[in-house]
């Protein structure tokens, strides 16, 4: 058994965000049903212009695929069957499309009194905001975030993932099994209103704390720490490595045994974390001209031999090739019914009773709708009725 084997949840969303969400409880041993448009089902199988590839393959494992057109009354009618024993109802529509659709909480509470109800919008349910379409890209605009990111006096650049669907996809995850833990305790559903931009907003921690104190506004530092010198990428004479010198005694064994630098602990430019900080640009020029001298592969020796945390800079491919990646099972393999074996990303939490499982790939578009319509005790005639009318 799994930790959310019993839990049920409908799935109304698509893209990244909200089948992020339900892709890790169905992980966990939820049942999770995907319900998808009719008729083109979720935007992401077109992505690169193929029905079923493995950007919705990717966000869609362990769950069953359900198609349903909800503009038509009997389309409503099965959300509604499914809603009365359900535990967890998810949707990412931009704000007020569920109740043109029938599907608000407002509508389908009156079917589970106890249904926890989740809505994933770009700049949540209420403010002047909350009507705008939101992207990722917007939300990173929105929160400062692509505005510190980047190299100094360089163009506003965007995180390299799509951070804020991410954070919205993990934020709604945790606030979802906080309202079960509830529900458990009180018998109570209840909705919740997440946020693209808040989401990755609350990630900000350092960068409120410099504004909030000191009034500083962050700004792009490059691989650069705002509050930790040296610790950032250094340019080596074959490529570029990560170096975490992050307390003074790190500080003081890379400077005796890495680079054979001593002076630099007495200079008064170096002596303090705050000093290095503030002089992180003459730091940095004398550190890369000691390192243009050796390899990467030398220098990261030299700082694992004193317990200096440090690191390469992979591309992704590389990363996905690493042995510790590997070792810890981070890529898995899932036999899907139309591309065959697939690589999928794996399961970031280790858990020692109850482990996260490969159950079944993502689902063809309405594969389960039979399956699941009989478990709501549609007849064979009815299903077929739908069909011809195109509800499913």
């Amino acid at each position: 058994m799994q930790p959310l084997t019993g839990l049920k949840v409908i799935d109304l969303t698509q893209v990244l965000s909200g089948p992020y969400c339900t892709m890790v409880l169905g992980d966990m041993g939820a049942e999770v049903i995907k319900v998808e448009k009719f008729p083109s089902g979720d935007d992401t199988r077109r992505i690169g212009g193929f029905e079923d590839n493995y950007n919705f393959n990717m966000v869609n494992r362990n769950k069953k695929g359900l198609q349903v057109n909800l503009t038509m009354e009997k389309g409503r009618e099965i959300i509604y069957r499914l809603v009365e024993k359900a535990d967890v109802f998810i949707e990412n529509f931009r704000p007020g499309v569920a109740k043109k659709l029938g599907v608000d909480y407002e509508t389908l509470k009156k079917h589970n009194s106890q249904l926890i109800y989740c809505s994933i919008s770009g700049y949540g349910q209420t403010g002047p905001y909350c009507q705008k379409g939101g992207y990722d890209i917007m939300a990173q605009g929105m929160s400062g975030i692509m505005s510190m990111t980047g190299e100094t006096d360089g163009r506003p650049v965007k995180v390299g993932i799509a951070l804020h669907d991410t954070a919205a996809a993990v934020t709604a995850l945790y606030h979802i099994l906080l309202a079960y833990i509830y529900k458990l305790k009180s018998g109570e559903g209840q909705y919740i209103d997440i946020s693209l931009v808040e989401s990755g907003l609350a990630w900000t921690v350092w960068e409120a704390a410099s504004l909030f104190s000191k009034g500083e506004i962050a700004e792009p530092n490059g691989t650069r720490h705002r509050m930790i010198a040296p610790y950032q990428g250094f340019r080596t004479k074959n490529g570029y490595i990560l170096v975490g010198a992050a307390n003074q005694k790190l500080w003081e064994l890379f400077c005796k045994h890495v680079v054979e630098k001593e002076e630099w602990i007495t200079d008064p430019r170096f002596i303090t974390g705050n000093d290095r900080v503030q002089n992180v640009n003459e730091l940095e020029h004398l550190i890369e001209d000691v390192f243009s001298e050796e390899t990467s592969e030398i220098w990261l020796q030299k700082l694992e031999s004193v317990g200096i945390p440090c690191g390469p800079i992979h591309t992704y491919a590389e990363a996905l090739q690493n042995k510790q990646i590997l070792s810890r099972e981070m890529v898995i393999e899932g036999k899907h019914p139309r591309g065959g074996m697939m690589k999928m990303l794996g399961f970031p939490g280790k858990m020692s009773k109850t482990p996260a499982q490969l159950r079944s790939p993502a689902p063809l578009l309405g594969q389960h709708n039979d399956e699941i319509l009989k478990e709501l005790h549609y007849s064979e005639a009815e299903i077929r009725q739908l069909k011809e009318e195109s509800i499913i």
